[in-house]
């Protein structure tokens, strides 16, 4: 049974969370505040992360940092913060998925499956590497290694660089992008592409994803 870690302090939404998670078949943990979420985290393995925003002690970015120092655990924030600014700001944290509140709970359900199932596939592909000049990305554990350092990618990360590095020399849309992996699963704007390119360049300091303007984005073919 696959284990969800629910941070809210709501005690009406916990127990609604609780209670339609467990009977689509999770197990759930709950944490009431931000500093029991980081309690509570390294005590178990943990699937999914569903991470309110607005949180006493530690507010949910907080959290969503100090976990992704120690994990790439999937993270579905939830905020009644609907600006962009927050969406952002969440996304530059490395979270796998943003849904604003109030939220319709058959789509937060679904969106769990979504990144799950995203993450299982993501394990599935034992020792498939694909290289790209000095890049290796490891399918295995969804990293990135470049000159034998290692660098660790979120599911969201991975699955864009993959998607270039396989279509190498062919320009790759924003909304190539949203329905190879968002799917149906995508309600928001369009440039969170953007942010996952630029948190990419920045982490493995790359300069071969280029960008073609007002159309999308693409890598060179291999020589």
């Amino acid at each position: 049974m696959q284990k969800i870690l629910v941070v809210e302090d709501d005690f009406d939404i916990q127990e609604l969370l609780q209670n339609f998670l467990q009977e689509a078949g999770y197990e759930i943990i709950l944490a009431g505040d931000g500093v029991e979420a980081i309690t509570v985290f390294p005590t178990a393995h943990f699937d999914l992360v569903l991470l309110d925003v607005m949180l006493p002690k530690i507010d949910g970015f907080a959290v969503c940092e100090l976990i992704r120092k120690q994990s790439q655990v999937p993270i579905i924030m939830l905020t009644a913060l609907s600006g962009e600014e927050e969406q952002i700001r969440g996304l530059d944290l490395q979270v796998d998925d943003y849904i604003t509140k109030p939220f319709s709970m058959p789509i937060l359900i679904r969106k769990i499956a979504a990144v799950l199932r995203r993450s299982s596939g993501l394990q599935e592909n034992e020792h498939k590497t694909i290289s790209y000049q000095n890049l290796v990305l490891d399918c295995d554990n969804y990293t990135a290694t470049i000159g034998g350092a290692a660098y660790e990618l979120t599911q969201r990360e991975f699955e864009i660089l993959k998607e270039l590095l396989t279509n190498q020399g062919r320009i790759m849309t924003r909304q190539n992008f949203l329905d190879r992996l968002w799917r149906y699963d995508f309600y928001g704007d369009a440039r969170v592409v953007d942010t996952h390119i630029k948190n990419l360049r920045k982490k493995l300091g790359i300069d071969f994803i280029q960008t073609i303007r007002g159309v999308g984005y693409k890598i060179d073919k291999a020589n």
